[in-house]
């Protein structure tokens, strides 16, 4: 009934810029927050960004001061830049959202995960 699609990924050299995108369709009454994760190879899933319904934000200590999340009500989508990109910044990015669906229901939803590789 709901699901988010993340687009924008792809390969970046060290100390390059990137902008993810992800939007929100389906059932959808409301959404509060929405985020997003990261998972390196051999590492645990870790928060880059959040940002409330009401456009605060939370940065991930590893990121802050690199990366920006803004959010699109209208349009449910949440997006990511990033810049200065360092090779450890290679890892499978996932968007989620906390959605209330037209039945009232609430539930974190997460993304299908894109692949950010940063190498030279």
């Amino acid at each position: 009934q709901v699901q988010l699609v993340e687009s924008g990924a792809g390969a970046v050299q060290p100390g390059g810029s990137l902008r993810l995108s992800c939007t929100a369709s389906g059932s959808i009454f409301s959404i509060g927050a929405m985020g997003w994760y990261r998972q390196g190879p051999g590492k645990e899933r870790e928060l880059v960004a959040s940002i409330t319904s009401g456009g605060s934000t939370n940065y991930g200590a590893s990121v802050k001061g690199r990366s920006t999340i803004s959010r699109d009500n209208a349009k449910k989508m949440v997006y990511l830049e990033m810049n200065s990109l360092k090779p450890e910044d290679t890892a499978v990015y996932c968007c989620n959202a906390a959605v209330v669906d037209t039945n009232g229901y609430r539930k974190l939803y997460w993304g299908q995960g894109t692949q950010v590789t940063v190498s030279s």
